[in-house]
C-alpha cells in the first residue's frame, strides 16, 4: 500500500495542533471547569469526532431569538407583579429566607406568594385521576404542559376529561416535548386524539430543520404542570403516561415509575400559569394577554410558595443556586430525593459541608437505573458521600423512584421537575416550587417515610465490595456527565 505524501501528513499534523490550540482558547470560556475539562479531553483524544460533537451539542444555550423572548417574558412578569399583593406571608421567617426569595425573584422574575394550599399526591394513578377531576371543573381554560404525554389505559380518564371540557367550549391548550414524545409508543395516537377533541396543541423545542426550527438537539423542556382556570394547578415529577412508559424494555423488566405531584391553589397558581404562558409564547409567538396573572384568589392554606423556573433560556442555573442556598442554610436535617443525582463540585461541597456541620443528610435514589450512563455516573459519587456521612437509601427494584424533592429542617421544601444533575441544571427547562410551612414539610416527611420503608440502606462496607469493572464504568460515566 502506497504511503501518504509527506505534505498530507504535515497538513494533518498542523490541523491537529490547530484544533487543540483553538479548543484551549474557545472551550473553557464561560463554561464550568469540569465541563471544559471533559470537552478538552474529548478533543485531545479524539480530535475530529470531539470537534464534531462539540459543534453539535457544545452550546448549552437556546437560540438567541428564544432567549430574547425569555427576557421579554421576565420583564413583563416583573412589571405586572411589581407592588402587587400576593397574599399574606407567614411571620418569623428564618433570616436567610428573604434573601433566598429575593435571589429567586431576580433570576426568574416570579414573586413569592402567601395564603396558598398545597397537598401531595404520591399514588401514581390517583395523581392522574386527581388531575382529571380538576380538569372537569374548568369553565374557561385548561393548560397542559408535560415532558411526556401519552394516551393509554392509565391516562384515559385524563384525556376523557379534556374531551369533555373541550366539548363545552373550554379552551384546551397543550404543550409536549418533541423529542421525548416523537419516538415513544402511542405518539401518533395521542396527537390524533388531541386534534380530534379540538385541543390547541404544540410541540416544545421541536427539531424540524425543514421548518427552520433548530437548536441543540439534546435540549429538553422537562416541565410537568397543569393549570385549570387559574384556580388550581399541579406540578411535580410525574408525566402523563402509564407507570411503565409503555416501553417494551420496561415492561419486560417489570419496571414502574414512582412519582410525586402536588396540587396547589391560591396565588401561586398564577405563577405556574405564567410559566405555561411563557413557554406557549416561546413556541407559538402567541401572547395570551386575555389571561390574567395579576389578580390572585386566596387559597385553602397559608403556605408561602415561590415558583422557580430554570433552563438554558436563563443566564445562570437558577435551580442549582436554589439548591445550594438551601443546603448551606440547613441546620438540622436535609432529605434529598433524586432519581439522577450527579452533582457538580459546588453541590457536592455543599452536601459534604452540611455533614461536617453535623447536619443529618439522607439521599434517596433507585436501586436499579433506567439510564445506564446517568446511573453509573451517579454511583461514582456513592463512596465519597458515604464517607462524608450521608445515609443513602436505595428504593427497591423493579421500581424507579422518579420523585424530585429537597427538604431542610422542618419548615422549607422544594418539589418539582428538576433532578440534581448537570442535565437538569444546564440543558433542561425545569420548574421548581419553593414552599415554606411546617405542615407541608410534615406531609413530605410522611412520603419520605413511605420511601424509606420500601428502600434498603447502602453501607460503606457493602459499597467497597463493588467489582473493579463496576468502578471503571462508574468513573468513565462520571467523566462524560460533564459534557455540556
Amino acid at each position: 500500500m502506497d504511503q501518504w505524501p509527506w505534505w498530507v501528513l504535515a497538513f494533518a499534523v498542523v490541523v491537529d495542533i490547530a484544533i487543540r490550540i483553538t479548543a484551549i482558547i474557545i472551550i473553557p470560556r464561560n463554561r464550568r471547569p469540569t465541563a471544559a475539562m471533559a470537552w478538552l479531553l474529548a478533543v485531545f483524544f479524539i480530535p475530529y469526532i470531539g470537534v464534531l460533537l462539540f459543534l453539535v451539542i457544545g452550546n448549552p444555550r437556546l437560540p438567541r431569538a428564544r432567549r430574547r423572548k425569555q427576557d421579554q417574558i421576565n420583564a413583563y412578569i416583573a412589571e405586572t407583579s411589581h407592588q402587587l399583593h400576593f397574599g399574606t406571608l407567614r411571620p418569623n421567617a428564618p433570616g436567610w429566607f428573604p434573601p433566598l426569595v429575593a435571589m429567586n425573584e431576580k433570576l426568574g422574575a416570579l414573586p413569592i406568594s402567601g395564603d396558598n394550599g398545597a397537598h401531595l399526591i404520591s399514588d401514581y394513578q390517583q395523581s392522574l385521576d386527581a388531575m382529571a377531576d380538576a380538569i372537569r371543573t374548568a369553565t374557561d381554560y385548561v393548560h397542559v404542559e408535560f415532558y411526556i404525554l401519552q394516551s393509554d389505559d392509565a391516562t384515559d380518564n385524563f384525556f376523557r376529561a379534556l374531551e369533555e371540557v373541550s366539548a363545552r367550549d373550554v379552551e384546551v391548550r397543550v404543550l409536549l416535548d418533541h423529542w421525548a414524545n416523537r419516538w415513544k409508543p402511542r405518539y401518533r395516537k395521542t396527537i390524533k386524539r388531541l386534534t380530534a377533541m379540538g385541543a390547541d396543541w404544540h410541540l416544545m423545542l421541536p427539531m424540524q430543520p425543514l421548518k427552520g426550527r433548530m437548536q441543540r438537539p439534546d435540549l429538553r423542556n422537562h416541565r410537568k404542570l397543569l393549570v385549570v382556570d387559574g384556580n388550581v394547578a399541579f406540578v411535580g415529577s410525574q408525566n402523563v403516561t402509564d407507570s411503565s412508559y409503555n416501553l417494551p424494555k420496561n415492561i419486560k423488566r417489570g419496571l414502574h415509575w414512582v412519582d410525586l405531584m402536588v396540587r396547589v391553589d391560591g396565588p401561586i397558581v398564577l405563577s405556574v400559569n405564567a410559566i405555561f404562558l411563557s413557554d406557549w409564547y416561546s413556541e407559538t409567538d402567541e401572547a395570551l394577554g386575555e389571561i390574567d396573572i395579576t389578580h390572585a384568589e386566596i387559597g385553602s392554606g397559608d403556605l408561602d410558595c415561590q415558583i422557580v423556573p430554570s433552563g438554558p433560556g436563563y443566564e445562570v442555573e437558577n435551580n442549582l443556586r436554589l439548591f445550594l442556598t438551601l443546603l448551606y442554610a440547613a441546620r438540622e436535617k436535609i432529605i434529598i430525593v433524586s432519581p439522577y443525582f450527579v452533582p457538580d463540585e459546588a453541590l457536592l461541597l455543599a452536601v459534604n459541608a452540611a455533614c461536617d456541620r453535623g447536619v443529618h443528610v439522607e439521599l434517596f435514589v433507585s436501586e436499579e437505573g433506567d439510564q445506564a450512563m446517568v446511573y453509573h455516573a451517579q454511583r461514582s459519587y456513592y463512596e465519597s458521600l458515604l464517607r462524608a456521612g450521608v445515609r443513602i437509601w436505595m428504593y427497591r427494584k423493579p421500581y424507579i423512584l422518579h420523585t424530585k424533592t429537597l427538604s431542610i429542617d422542618d419548615e422549607v421544601a422544594v418539589i418539582g421537575s428538576s433532578n440534581m444533575d448537570m442535565r437538569s441544571f444546564g440543558l433542561n427547562l425545569e420548574i421548581s416550587m419553593l414552599v415554606r410551612g411546617e405542615e407541608f414539610v410534615a406531609e413530605m416527611r410522611g412520603v419520605e417515610d413511605e420511601y424509606r420503608a420500601l428502600s434498603r440502606e447502602l453501607t460503606l462496607e457493602e459499597w467497597l465490595q463493588q467489582p473493579l469493572r463496576s468502578t471503571v464504568l462508574d468513573n468513565l460515566a462520571r467523566l462524560t456527565s460533564a459534557l455540556q
